[in-house]
């Protein structure tokens, strides 16, 4: 399952927060402020999608996630290495590094990355 982009922003003001009221979340939105009944709104399709959860606290509900964001994100990325690059993790190393305006210091620190996990594997 997979969020939209108005709910992935709204995660990622979430998992920022960790547990927040809907008020917090609104206040934390960047400016257009979304309405209160769009945030509700997702909030709800978020719960259905069993990304986010509530405790009632009073007449109020503090929202925390379900769903850790380094899960989602590698969920994400491996959905589109298999859907874009042919599930080749080394199509999309070669098209990210060629179509990318990389710096040699980033490349260079990409390379100590795969050098370190390439230690870790033998």
């Amino acid at each position: 399952m997979h969020l939209s982009y108005t709910e992935e922003q709204l995660m990622n003001l979430l998992w920022k927060q960790e547990k927040t009221f809907m008020k917090d979340l609104i206040a934390a939105h960047p400016d257009p402020k979304p309405a209160a009944t769009t945030v509700a709104t997702l909030l709800k399709r978020m719960q259905d999608k069993k990304f986010v959860a509530y405790v009632q606290k009073g007449r109020s509900r503090e929202y925390y996630p379900l769903v850790r964001k380094k899960d989602y994100f590698s969920k994400q990325m491996n959905g589109m290495i298999k859907n874009f690059f042919n599930n080749s993790a080394s199509q999309f190393a070669s098209f990210f590094t060629k179509e990318t305006d990389l710096t040699q210091k980033e490349l260079e620190d990409l390379r100590k990355l795969i050098d370190v996990q390439l230690k870790t594997k033998k």
